[in-house]
């Protein structure tokens, strides 16, 4: 109960619609990828589901096969009429909810309601996938697992490890909130148009709670300083921090070496050093136009739009 790779093309064709390269469009049309993304999900009857990016409803077919309650978002309006096409002649029975949104600016307390857990499994624009995971992690808290294919150098840098090329600030901040995991590789060939590299998916799982207490150190606080960190991650962490006027003492009692880079900090090694600057009195100033709290919408450090930014810059 998915879409071939004809059966895509047949609804492009009678929908008048072209892959749109601003919205990132990769539509997957292989069956068995949509499936076993379904079945790597690990949800049925009684979970819900929430899908950004339904596009023309591959997915969404193969999810709502398992039996959970699935919220299908896409803002292409040239594409909600096919999607509710599919939906209705091969799902009509299923529990598929289609939501016209643009997930960046969604209220997603009022789409999920205040409890959880949900579960997000998508194929994820790649224009939007590190940004929206981030704030996703932040301040989407119902959301407990994500499932979600993104492009191959994306999910390597979610899921990296301290001391690894692609290890950065939103390593850092997946590892805040989050166990990853790389499932495996998706081929180019399974997306049309076909993309240029390859995929990946990767799994999140929220922690029960962050890998660093917040009642150590601000959430806030300490994200800025990973910022700070790996703003210029090819210096020593003690001249990367320079502006900061940190405190001897502030390096001893974190255990960290000031000659150490940002990339050889584990989530919990920034911890102890952001803990020590925290009650050293340290203060920190945000990055030009990030206002004077230097927080993220949602108060949990720079937004995943800041960091995605940021990252660029550095590396």
């Amino acid at each position: 109960m998915t879409l071939s790779a004809s059966e895509v093309s047949r609804l492009l064709r009678e929908h008048h619609v072209t892959p749109s390269r601003a919205l990132g469009q990769n539509f997957v049309v292989d069956p068995n990828t949509v499936r076993r993304v379904a079945r790597l999900a690990g949800v049925g009857p009684g979970d819900r589901v929430v899908e950004i990016g339904a596009g023309l409803g591959s997915l969404t077919l193969a999810l709502a096969g398992t039996g959970a309650e699935v919220t299908a978002i896409e803002r292409d309006r040239a594409l909600l009429g096919a999607l509710r096409d599919v939906l209705a002649e091969r799902a009509p029975e299923r529990n598929v909810r289609v939501v016209e949104a643009d997930a960046m600016h969604l209220d997603w307390e009022r789409l999920l309601g205040r409890e959880g857990p949900w579960v997000l499994v998508a194929n994820l624009p790649y224009n939007i996938a590190t940004p929206l995971v981030a704030d996703l992690l932040d301040g989407v808290h119902q959301v407990e697992r994500m499932l979600v294919m993104v492009q191959r150098e994306v999910a390597e840098r979610l899921a990296a490890r301290p001391g690894g090329p692609a290890y950065g600030a939103v390593s850092v901040k997946v590892a805040y909130w989050a166990e990853a995991e790389l499932v495996g590789p998706v081929p180019a060939s399974v997306f049309l148009p076909r993309p240029k590299v390859g995929s990946a998916l990767i799994r999140l799982v929220r922690r029960p709670a962050p890998a660093v207490d917040p009642g150590e150190v601000p959430t806030s606080y300490f994200f800025w300083l990973v910022r700070a960190g790996f703003a210029q991650r090819r210096k020593m962490l003690r001249r990367a921090l320079a502006g900061l006027g940190l405190p001897e003492g502030v390096w001893h009692e974190a255990g960290v070496a000031p000659e150490a880079r940002a990339e050889q900090l584990s989530v919990a090694d920034w911890g102890r050093l952001a803990g020590a600057a925290w009650r050293a009195g340290v203060a920190l100033s945000g990055p030009p136009g990030a206002g004077p709290s230097g927080a993220g919408p949602s108060g949990a450090g720079p937004s995943g739009a800041g960091l995605a930014r940021a990252e660029a810059a550095a590396s």
